[in-house]
């Protein structure tokens, strides 16, 4: 009843839903759950809405991170989710691109068809224990001795949460790199308008019929909003309660969880 109204519940077809802090926490034994989520997920498929998962995961491929939310008891398929490695595999292709990869090892496999050969850029993924300092310059080398450098990074999030706590982020790698070789990144996934496009044209859903859920007020909700669609922050993951006086995004609405979410959604249907 604190929210004024339920008018953004109306005329939904689709929902995209970010994973890290919305359907599970994250963790070195792999994360654990969000209390309901699974079941949410459950509901939104059997009240017959859309559903797509739009994630800036990079530390692994899709079909093991798939793989591991199956484990968990979330019914999702490697063609539900919206990543950034193959939206930026389709990048490189697309303008003759051959990566230096900082990325994480478990992703790797994501660049197979990829020709990484003398390399003419950098892409940079959530590298975690691959941020070492050796790796960082590395990559730096090779962007101030490029004319050009191009830097494409899989996000800018600053942090994410774990089961043990904040780790940082892709975000802050990539703002060093920046600053070092006075670089602008251009960034795939999250909040960039390509990659949320993207996962609407494969929600198969108009923004306007579409409510992005997520726990990270810039990325997620200002993201999915200047897309025109309505977001919701969820009170899970990485919120904090200072998120409630950001100075620039307003979410459509604050839901405790996700299951909340579901729940307000499925009586306006």
């Amino acid at each position: 009843a604190a929210m004024a109204g339920w008018g953004w519940a109306r005329a939904v077809r689709g929902l995209l839903l970010d994973v890290s802090g919305v359907l599970y926490d994250s963790g070195a034994d792999g994360g654990v759950p969000i209390a309901g989520s699974a079941e949410a997920v459950r509901r939104i498929k059997a009240s017959g809405l859309k559903l797509q998962l739009c994630t800036n995961e990079t530390q692994a491929t899709r079909a093991s991170f798939v793989r591991k939310l199956r484990a968990m008891g979330f019914d999702v398929s490697v063609a539900e989710v919206t990543a950034p490695a193959p939206a930026a595999c389709g990048l490189l292709k697309e303008r003759g691109l051959r990566p230096h990869l900082l990325v994480h090892h478990d992703l790797v496999p994501e660049f197979a068809e990829i020709d990484k050969t003398n390399p003419n850029c950098v892409v940079l993924g959530d590298a975690a224990e691959n941020f070492t300092y050796a790796n960082l310059n590395e990559a730096f080398r090779l962007l101030i001795g490029m004319e050009k450098p191009v830097l494409i990074s899989l996000g800018k999030g600053r942090y994410y949460k774990e089961t043990d706590g904040l780790k940082l982020d892709v975000g802050a790698y990539m703002k060093a790199l920046e600053y070092a070789c006075d670089v602008q990144a251009e960034v795939v996934g999250k909040p960039a308008k390509r990659f949320f496009e993207s996962a609407l044209a494969e929600l198969g859903v108009p923004p306007e019929q579409a409510i992005m859920i997520g726990d990270d007020i810039e990325n997620d909700v200002g993201g999915a909003q200047q897309c025109g669609m309505r977001a919701l922050q969820v009170r899970t993951g990485k919120y904090r309660p200072s998120d409630e006086n950001h100075p620039r995004v307003k979410p459509d609405a604050y839901v405790n969880n996700l299951a909340e979410a579901v729940d307000i959604i499925l009586r306006q249907l």
